[in-house]
This record gives C-alpha cells, structure tokens and sequence, in this order.
C-alpha cells in the first residue's frame, strides 16, 4: 500500500512482538527483527513455565526505575483491563490468583506465545530471525540498519524493544544499550533484578535445600529497605526464593552505593520476639530430659538445628535442655527472629529475570516512547529505565510499552 509506513521493530520479545501488533494494526508495514533462532524465548519461561501475563493490583508503586510520568503515563494508555481484553480477543482465557496474579487459564506460556506468533502472521509481519543489528543509522529522516551478517534493512521508524541483559540465554544480551548510545542516549548502568542472594556464611552448603516460610528484611546503613514474607530457600552460596526476588533490587541497588547491605531471616514472623521466646521455654521445660539438639526437633529443619544452635553461641548440643540458661535461649530467641547475613552479590545475569536499570525515561517522550534524540526512533520494554516487582509487573510493562511505542510509531 502507498504511503505505508515502514516500522522496524527490533527485538522478539515480548515487547517487540506487541510493539509489531500495535504497528500493523496501525496500518505499518512492519518488520521484525530477532538476533535468537526463534522469537518468544524468555516469554516461555516466564512464571515458570505459565507466563504471570499481569496484575490485577498494577499499581504505580509496583515499578522502579527513572521517570515515573512516562511510566505512569505509558501504563494508563494500554492498562490491565486492555491489556487483558487484547489477550481475551487473541484467544488467551486468563484466571487471578493470590496476591492479584493473572495466568493462562491453560498454565502455559507456549499458549501466550502461539496466539501471538499468530496474529503476527496473520498481519503479515515479516519476521527475520538470527538477524543480529549492528548499527542504525538515520538517514534523511528515515533509518538504515545494518546487520552483523551484512544486511541492510530501510525503515521510516525504527522500535528499539532489545531487551536488557537479564536472561542472555533467551536473547538479551544488552547489545540495545549500544545502539541506543550510539544515537546520543544516557544509559543508566543495569543491575540483576529479581534475583538470588548471596551471602556471607560459610555453611551456607550445609543448609542447601532448606525451605521455611518466613520473613526477610533488607537493610542498608540502619535504614530498612523493604520487607517480604513468603518460602524462603536456602542454597549453597545464599538465599532465593519469592520474598529474596522481591528485595534484590533494592539490596543491589545498595550495593551500587558502595554499601554493605544487610538481609535479616525471621523464621517465625507470626510470633513477636517474647511469645517465641516463651514458647521455647515452655518446649523446654517440657522436654527436659532430652538433649537441646534433639529438643528443637519438630520445630525446626533438623538440619538447621546445629547451625542456628552455634550462631546462637550455644555449642554443647549433646546438654539437657533443662540446663540451658535464660540468657542463652534468649539469644536463640533474638536469632531466629533476626537472623542478619552480610550480602555479598547476587547470582549472574543468566539467573536474573529482570535488568534495573537501561536508557533514561527522561530521553523519551512520555505520551509516545519515541526518542528527544533521534525522532522517529521508539524504545519500549526491559531496555528502558523500569523495572517491576515479580509477580506479572514487569510483562505489564512490556505489554503496555510495546503497545505505546508500536501505534505511535506508525502513526506519527
């Protein structure tokens, strides 16, 4: 069709895959570029494997990162309830679990991806997978983009949706920070989100396995930065688990300022420190007889037991337990409800499910995504400066950016 404009949208993931919808919609003439032999690799795994597409509790305070006006502005233009009728229309039933969580009715991430690869095609999106982008380079108000195998791609827009580094398996890598700089873009440096912790205890591998429901506190030079309750995981070099993916971010960020953050276990948040404290003596007093290691059996992971004992200063475990002293099972007391480690780092990108950090929000335009550097050129997605919460916030963005930065992209 004459006049169509040719948007190039690259990056497919979920993101990039909405960006290119939004465009054909729009009328455009769409190209989709993946550097991964096929699009939608992370969309699989995400939620492990049942794609938490959103959140029925999306709220503003759910996201992190720069500007929150292009946030707010980006997630009040293509929210929830769009972005819920979008996937309703595509053939996606959807369900809301605890804490506002929205799944496939099916559980599988497969069926989020399949029903976009196929309006994809059905809108005759021109998808190039393996197609790798080297260079953009505006030319007289248009965009030739160069590939690493040589190709060369002519748009009159260009969508930059590349991801961020999390997750370099499923395809990103970071290379979008690159182009975005080379076109006069600030990036913010990335740091893993939603991600392990590692700790500053060498027996850390003994506890390997253990799970409790409890609580972690992050803190950071006597300031308390967030709190999370949930299963907790104990691994052989830190911690995980839904409520340590919660405060990574806000641990790494400290880190970045060169502080030594500390995170702090409560293995029994339902109880203040004196009733715990007097249910300890009571099991005690009634178990007299027996040894303090076998005393704790039943209340405790029994592995844990020795460990959380000798953290206590209490070492001689093989004593009855009616020969521990008041002040001794207080310490026990005050450690299992503040049990504080140093955090060394996190896990890797590779295990991270999220980048915090990317291009400012300050260089796009908050009603359009397109760059206040090079015009006619869209960021959307993990490559900008957001990052939400687990829990179906950081896919809501990238629905709601890749919708944004798509429809103007085409339109303006």
């Amino acid at each position: 069709m004459a006049g169509r404009k040719q948007v190039t949208v690259i990056g497919g993931g979920s993101s990039g895959m909405v960006a290119a919808i939004s465009a054909a919609r729009s009328g455009a003439e769409v190209v989709l570029l993946e550097r991964m032999n096929r699009i939608g690799k992370k969309l699989l795994v995400t939620g492990n494997g049942r794609c938490n597409m959103t959140n029925a509790n999306c709220e503003l305070s759910r996201f992190h990162g720069g500007n929150r006006a292009v946030v707010a502005s980006v997630l009040a233009q293509f929210p929830v309830r769009d972005t819920l009728v979008f996937f309703e229309r595509l053939g996606i039933a959807w369900k809301t679990e605890e804490d506002g969580k929205i799944y496939p009715h099916s559980d599988q991430a497969s069926a989020v991806l399949d029903v976009l690869r196929y309006e994809l095609e059905q809108l005759k999106v021109a998808i190039l997978v393996e197609a790798e982008v080297a260079a953009v380079c505006p030319e007289s108000g248009a965009f030739a983009l160069q590939l690493q195998d040589s190709r060369e791609i002519s748009a009159s827009r260009v969508v930059l949706a590349s991801g961020g580094r999390a997750g370099p398996q499923f395809g990103s890598n970071g290379s979008g920070y690159r182009l975005a700089r080379s076109l006069g873009h600030r990036v913010i440096e990335p740091l893993p989100g939603i991600v392990s912790l590692r700790l500053d205890a060498l027996f850390l591998p003994r506890l390997k396995g253990i799970k409790f429901v409890g609580s972690i506190q992050a803190r950071s030079g006597g300031d308390v930065l967030r709190r999370e309750v949930g299963e907790i995981l104990f691994t052989d070099y830190g911690i995980s688990g839904p409520p340590v993916l919660q405060v990574s971010r806000m641990v790494m960020a400290a880190m970045k300022r060169n502080t030594t953050p500390v995170v702090a276990l409560d293995l029994f948040p339902d109880l203040e420190l004196e009733q715990l404290d007097r249910t300890l003596k009571d099991r005690f007093a009634q178990q007299a007889h027996k040894p303090l290691d076998m005393g704790l059996v039943g209340l405790l992971n029994k592995r844990l037991i020795p460990v959380v004992l000798a953290q206590a200063g209490i070492h001689d475990t093989s004593r009855a337990c009616a020969g521990l002293a008041a002040q001794e099972r207080q310490q026990l007391s005050a450690l299992l409800k503040d049990w504080s480690f140093n955090v060394t780092g996190s896990q890797s990108w590779h295990d991270a499910q999220v980048a915090a950090g990317g291009i400012s929000l300050d260089e796009v335009n908050p009603a359009t995504l397109e760059s206040l550097r090079q015009p006619g050129f869209y960021l959307c997605g993990e490559v900008l400066d957001v990052d939400g919460d687990c829990g179906g916030f950081n896919l809501q963005w990238a629905w709601s950016s890749g919708w944004v930065a798509g429809r103007h992209a085409a339109e303006c």
